[in-house]
């Protein structure tokens, strides 16, 4: 697994060298460095940054780099995010260009708002920063599907993604023929702020496929030019940096290891792989903390022993990258996750991607991480750093009563068109019809039983929520919860008999928890990925109903009576008698409740707490602040940047999967929790 790490001092912008190498300060004894400099990495839709740093000696000369990266809702917000990284000491932002966020789906290109990467990279230049670009196609950064767009998984037959098949590079050519022009003007020898560019990552743990990786240098050559020095980055193990470089094409090899581990050798063996004087020791991800899964305990590093783990780099004269110098946010569904040992040791990540870092989710810096690295980075640093920030104001706005709306089933003719609706024999893919995030919910009969049966469903991806009732001659009967079937924990259940005059109507909600991000499992298809099987016969004749929050706030506002069609015979009933139908507990459910802002008091930062809910998903002001799951923890609360919030009424929307809090209460405090 990826680890991350950086910190650099800073490289001197003059004048442009001719050569894309010799912005690399090894190789560059005209480039000037009079002070170290600090790279910051940022990705657009999460609130991230990370560290990065080169530093090396050229003609007597000492030059660093250091990398940052941040993500917020509107370039405003930007400043002060990049200000922090200042101040730790960074002088170069490194971001990632997640292709599902600029092409959600064939062709639809979308370049603005928060996917605008041109506006943030000159608002980075603004600020005196350098840009490494992270251009992808693959970028990892624990998001869905490593930065692909989930659509590549629904085209057939299937594409070996990271890798020299035609169909599957034919996309990154035309991905690449889009992005890549628009990044030009903006290199570092057009008097932009970019001095490198990835082309793939750590591909030395996934694969061993030349022509790919020689595809990609020869595309960004095409429409970069020569004048760019472009950048793989690999474990410190001979194997990994075998596989993952490119021989005889001037591509410069970075390394990453864990934080601790003996840099002194690990840079000796990067210089195999570069060319003679040409092998600045640099650390592409140095790991001020760790990454959370759900289910698990929040990761937390001692400050004292990374800053000693950067000193002991720094000393050799080498760069490294703070991965990440700022915590993040996975805003809405692009939170990614990881395996274990095979495809079932399934961990989806948190929506926080706080991460431990020196600078956290919400930019606060009263830390001791963020001062014991900034000490350290100092000390490399020719000149004083900025002075130090002050945190981030958050409000504690209090308790929000909220109210049920309505439940899911009752709403399901507004959340799924009624042309969007698939019949199949069998189940698909969530992919293959066009469900890229969020919620499928599948439905199709059975004979009634004599007795209880046993359900079966043997590959779900990821999370599925089994109801049954009759059929709607008998809609007197209310809908029965039966049980959840888990990717991790996958076992048979038991179906109660139930006495109806008609068949029983089998409805099978599926949750797509994040698609995985890194290791050999990388095509991660979603939803029922299997037959269903009711006592050893597999259940046919289904519908699948793609659920979208496109349009929640109209509907929720309204509330009407929608009609709902019946899964298999087409029937429309009207919500009024769906209510009755799913009257329990374990339904899914919308809940509404809103909190005022008064005008005299500046719109600050918040949190909601989730303490006594179960999980579901979370809107504020039309935006999706991500996935809650206080019964799974450890993360209780929701970051609330103050972008997304207004003087005035602010309203809350959650989809509770499972039982609500006991007084239907939210919370909206001033600190993190990570203590569910």
């Amino acid at each position: 697994m990826r680890e991350r790490h950086g910190l650099e001092p800073e490289i001197q912008a003059s004048p442009h060298p001719s050569s894309p190498l010799s912005l690399l300060p090894p190789f560059s004894p005209a480039l000037p460095c009079p002070s170290p400099r600090l790279i910051a990495f940022t990705r657009i839709p999460r609130v991230a940054i990370v560290g990065f740093g080169l530093r090396t000696t050229s003609s007597g000369r000492t030059a660093s780099l250091f990398r940052s990266s941040a993500a917020i809702c509107t370039t405003s917000a930007l400043f002060p995010r990049l200000l922090r990284a200042k101040a730790l000491g960074l002088n170069t932002i490194q971001t990632y260009v997640p292709w599902n966020l600029h092409e959600p789906s064939p062709e639809k290109w979308v370049f603005e708002g928060m996917a605008d990467i041109e506006s943030f990279l000159k608002i980075a230049q603004e600020l005196g920063f350098l840009v490494m670009l992270r251009a992808g196609p693959y970028i990892c950064a624990e998001w869905d599907l490593g930065g692909f767009p989930a659509w590549l998984l629904g085209i057939e037959p299937a594409l070996e993604l990271r890798s020299s098949d035609p169909a599957f590079l034919q996309l990154v050519d035309r991905w690449w023929g889009i992005l890549l022009p628009k990044i030009l003007p903006l290199l570092y020898s057009h008097g932009g702020p970019i001095i490198m560019v990835q082309v793939e990552n750590e591909f030395g743990s996934y694969g061993d496929d030349q022509p790919y990786l020689r595809h990609l240098v020869a595309l960004a050559r095409r429409y970069l030019g020569s004048n760019i020095i472009l950048y793989t980055t690999d474990g410190g193990s001979k194997n990994t940096l075998d596989k993952g470089t490119i021989p005889g094409e001037e591509v410069y090899s970075a390394v990453d290891f864990s934080t601790g581990e003996d840099p002194w050798p690990i840079f000796q063996l990067q210089k195999k792989y570069n060319l003679p004087g040409k092998s600045p020791p640099l650390t592409a991800e140095f790991y001020t903390g760790w990454l959370t899964h759900w289910g698990e305990k929040i990761a937390v590093t001692d400050a004292n022993s990374t800053a000693a783990a950067l000193q002991k780099i720094l000393s050799l004269n080498a760069s490294a990258v703070l991965y990440m110098a700022h915590g993040g946010t996975n805003f809405g569904f692009f939170s990614g996750a990881n395996t274990g040992e095979n495809e079932k040791d399934y961990k989806a990540d948190l929506t926080s991607y706080d991460y431990d870092a020196p600078i956290k989710e919400s930019g606060d810096v009263q830390n001791l991480k963020f001062k014991a690295l900034r000490n350290v980075i100092q000390k490399y640093s020719r000149g004083s750093l900025p002075p130090f920030p002050t945190n981030n104001e958050i409000a504690r706005y209090g308790p929000v009563k909220v109210s049920k709306v309505a439940s899911l089933f009752q709403v399901l003719h507004a959340l799924c068109d009624p042309i969007q609706v698939i019949e199949t024999d069998q189940p698909v893919s969530m992919e293959s019809i066009g469900q890229m995030y969020g919620f499928l919910l599948y439905t199709s009969e059975y004979p009634e039983k004599e007795s209880g049966s046993i359900l079966s469903i043997p590959k779900v991806h990821d999370r599925a929520q089994v109801f049954i009732r009759c059929s709607l001659a008998d809609n007197e009967r209310s809908l029965i919860y039966i049980g959840t079937i888990e990717r991790w924990s996958n076992r048979e259940f038991a179906v109660p008999f139930i006495k109806c005059s008609s068949n029983v109507s089998l409805f099978i909600l599926v949750e797509n928890l994040g698609r995985l991000n890194y290791g050999p499992y990388l095509y991660d298809r979603k939803g029922l990925l299997s037959a269903v099987i009711l006592d050893g016969t597999i259940l046919h004749r289904w519908r699948l109903y793609p659920v979208s929050f496109n349009k929640l706030s109209s509907i929720l506002r309204s509330n009407p009576i929608m009609q709902v069609a019946d899964p298999q015979n087409g029937e429309m009933f009207t919500s009024q008698k769906f209510t009755h139908l799913v009257d329990m507990t374990e339904e899914p459910r919308f809940y509404q409740g809103s909190f005022f802002i008064d005008h005299k008091n500046h719109v600050k930062d918040t949190y909601i707490s989730f303490r006594g809910w179960t999980k579901g998903i979370a809107f504020v002001n039309n935006f999706n602040i991500g996935r809650f799951w206080p019964l799974m923890g450890p993360q209780c609360t929701l970051y609330v940047p103050a972008p997304i919030l207004q003087h005035g009424e602010n309203i809350v929307v959650i989809l509770e999967l499972h039982s609500p809090h006991p007084e239907l209460m939210l919370n909206l405090v001033d600190n993190h929790d990570f203590s569910c």
